[in-house]
């Protein structure tokens, strides 16, 4: 009886392992594929700057991103006081990877706003602290030559 209660309990130890690593391998793709759609949007994409930010958000805010057409795009052209928009005709997030906890603060901003489903057409700009700034001019958002990004007609 023990010995079969030891070959069961291994068992469920071994399906529970193979079940997180799939899991995990699934993780990675959606970050993969997030960067991937990047790349493909983004005129001032590239993997070193990319990359780190969308591993900060949480993969199933990521998911959110990937099934709504969303994207996120490093700026460096944000300044330092207003360094992550959310661009609502687009559907683009964009921050300014050259200031510190730009990254921090868009991906805190991705995960609340597709925990709540909401996704304003407007354009949103946040400062270092994460407050929104009302009227505040940005640069406009401009894709890569080409790109399939989704644009909302008011």
């Amino acid at each position: 009886m023990t010995r079969r209660s030891t070959l069961a309990s291994t068992a469920a130890v071994f399906a529970l392992c193979a079940a997180s690593t799939a899991y995990a391998q699934s993780d990675v793709q959606v970050v993969e594929t997030t960067v991937a759609r990047s790349a493909n949007v983004c005129p001032g994409h590239s993997k070193d700057r990319t990359t780190p930010t969308v591993k900060l958000v949480p993969v199933g805010g990521l998911r959110v991103l990937l099934d709504k057409g969303l994207v996120m795009c490093p700026d460096r052209r944000l300044d330092a006081d207003a360094p992550a928009v959310w661009y609502g005709q687009w559907g683009v997030y964009t921050w300014n990877p050259e200031v510190d906890g730009a990254g921090k603060l868009v991906a805190a901003q991705i995960d609340k706003m597709t925990r709540d489903e909401s996704f304003p057409n407007d354009t949103l700009v946040w400062d270092a602290k994460g407050q929104v700034l009302k009227n505040r001019t940005v640069p406009a958002f401009e894709p890569r030559p080409g790109a399939a990004v989704r644009v909302k007609v008011r």
